[in-house]
């Protein structure tokens, strides 16, 4: 309060950054296969099958004012339990188109790289389940991706393969 007992008037308050905005446009399948070597050679499975999967990210601005389409490719490979024969192939290519609004350009690639397949992750998920189901084996649930590891090592590997392209002095 002032001497006369009137309040005194309060600096503003530091400026607030704007809230972050996403919203999803559209998610959809780009590209997909699904390989069932099983039925093609008519291999018996014995014991439990051995899964692998493999994901990669990929983010490009569209020509939309603050919108980016990002995707998340997997490549799903299952092989008998002693690994000498494939029993099938899913290559499945899921992308989203997403509005960004309010984020600082040097936080835009992680964000679109971690926030933005991860908002995916569960309609990835369910699709590939269903793919496994209806192609006749056990429906694969996808364990959850770590995105923040995944663009870690990433930026790891980019930084060791810029090392390895400088020339030496």
């Amino acid at each position: 309060m002032a001497e006369n007992g009137t309040t005194a008037p309060q600096p503003e308050a530091a400026a607030q950054p704007a809230p972050v905005k996403m919203q999803i446009l559209g998610q959809f399948i780009r590209d997909m296969s699904f390989e069932n070597i099983l039925a093609q050679k008519g291999l018996k499975i014995e014991g439990r099958p051995a899964i692998s999967v493999q994901v990669a990210l990929d983010a490009k601005k569209r020509e939309e004012e603050h919108q980016f389409e990002v995707a998340t490719k997997v490549k799903v490979e299952s092989k008998t339990e002693s690994g000498d024969q494939t029993l099938f192939i899913l290559e499945l290519d899921y992308a989203g188109i997403f509005h960004i609004e309010n984020v600082p350009d040097e936080q835009m690639h992680p964000f679109l790289m971690i926030e933005c397949p991860r908002m995916l992750f569960p309609f990835l998920r369910r699709v590939t389940h269903d793919i496994t189901r209806d192609g006749g084996f056990p429906p694969l649930n996808l364990d959850n991706i770590d995105f923040v590891q995944l663009y870690r090592q990433d930026m790891q590997r980019r930084a060791a393969a810029q090392q390895a392209a400088a020339p030496v002095n």
